[in-house]
């Protein structure tokens, strides 16, 4: 063999090996890391490039898209490890008013969730897709999370308090006034691992149009913590205008909140919380202004809030790096199903959900 037909057979087969590499190297890949190297490369979309989709999107699920779902917008390249290529944004439900504070039930396997202006609780049901009323009247609730015994939290516009359902049907008054003074209209809560539960008042509820006349503020708008085990309510900073949205880091040690237009953070001193300062103030395509109202963490530090056009998620350093595009105004997420990577979000008349290749860092 000269060496002309030596060199063309071992170019062939080093060819053939790389290809036989190739078709290997796929079926080690792990699912999650075969979505991400799915996705395309080049430049990401400025803020300002980012249009809606020349044809509207039909929510049905009678015409599905082509993968990645167009609506799910990278911003930066740290978001796409956060995303599964092969996932669409579905709409679960329609015909609320004002959809509000989703929470994950893990042992119901079933999500709640506020309508306020029909002073209800909503439940959809994960193994048949089912939607019932959950509780009516709710006391206009917003915000709900559930504890570490599995018990529903209710921040209640209408009855101005905090309350929890026991199991046998019970409730009980975790918070309803500071200092001899009525709370305005508490709006999210969360739990910590101390047994402590952890929300914000500001007045949004007492001067809505929902829950009836508009009310007197008797105490100005703030974050409060109430211990675990003696009940006791501590108001945790007065470095707050007019909280909304609250979740913890992963570690606990720093405390998010949404707040008049922008997202704040605080550490976390024991039962106050201390050092806090402005994480982010979003923008929205075209260069207007995007607030967030409800948040949530998840496992990697990042922060998901519900923000126009829909979703924003923020960068624990605090830049925005990528979107959820939907149709209506979100007003609170959190993440559930059986390995907390399925994203829930309550927009205006809807619910819908996308599953993630990340988790939630807590219990929602």
């Amino acid at each position: 063999m000269n060496s002309s037909a030596n060199t063309e057979k071992q170019s062939a087969l080093k060819g053939r090996r790389r290809i036989l590499g190739a078709l290997a190297g796929a079926t080690l890949i792990p699912f999650a890391s075969r979505s991400l190297l799915a996705q395309p490369g080049g430049n990401l979309p400025a803020m300002d490039d980012i249009s809606p989709l020349a044809t509207p999107r039909d929510w049905s699920g009678n015409s599905p898209l082509r993968y990645p779902d167009p609506d799910v917008i990278t911003l930066d390249a740290r978001f796409r490890r956060l995303v599964q290529f092969n996932s669409p944004i579905q709409r679960l439900h329609t015909g609320t008013l004002w959809a509000e504070g989703p929470a994950w039930d893990g042992v119901g396997k079933y999500l709640v969730w506020s309508d306020i202006p029909n002073n209800a609780q909503m439940r959809w049901i994960e193994d048949d897709n089912r939607v019932t009323t959950f509780r009516r009247p709710s006391g206009n609730s917003n915000g709900n999370t559930f504890d570490f015994q599995g018990r529903q939290l209710a921040c209640e516009h209408g009855n101005r308090r905090v309350a929890r359902y026991e199991p046998d049907g019970t409730v009980t008054v975790i918070a309803d006034s500071f200092e001899g003074k009525r709370l305005n209209s508490p709006n999210d809560v969360v739990v910590h691992p101390d047994g402590s539960i952890w929300f914000t008042d500001p007045t949004f509820g007492i001067n809505g149009p929902y829950e009836g006349n508009p009310a007197e503020s008797e105490i100005p708008p703030g974050i409060y913590r109430v211990d675990g085990s003696s009940g006791r309510i501590t108001k945790v900073t007065d470095d707050a205008t007019m909280p909304n949205g609250l979740c913890f880091s992963p570690d606990y040690s720093r405390l998010y909140a949404a707040d008049r237009g922008e997202t704040r953070v605080f550490d976390i001193n024991g039962s106050t919380l201390r050092n806090g300062r402005t994480l982010v103030r979003m923008v929205a395509p075209g260069g207007g202004r995007s607030s967030a109202d409800g948040i949530r963490c998840d496992a990697q530090g990042n922060i998901w809030a519900g923000a126009n056009p829909g979703v924003q998620i923020v960068s624990p350093e605090g830049d925005q790096i990528g979107m959820i595009r939907l149709p209506e105004v979100c007003a609170n997420i959190c993440f559930g199903g059986a390995k907390r990577n399925r994203l829930f979000m309550t927009a205006s008349q809807s619910l819908y959900s996308l599953y993630l290749a990340v988790q939630g860092a807590h219990i929602c």
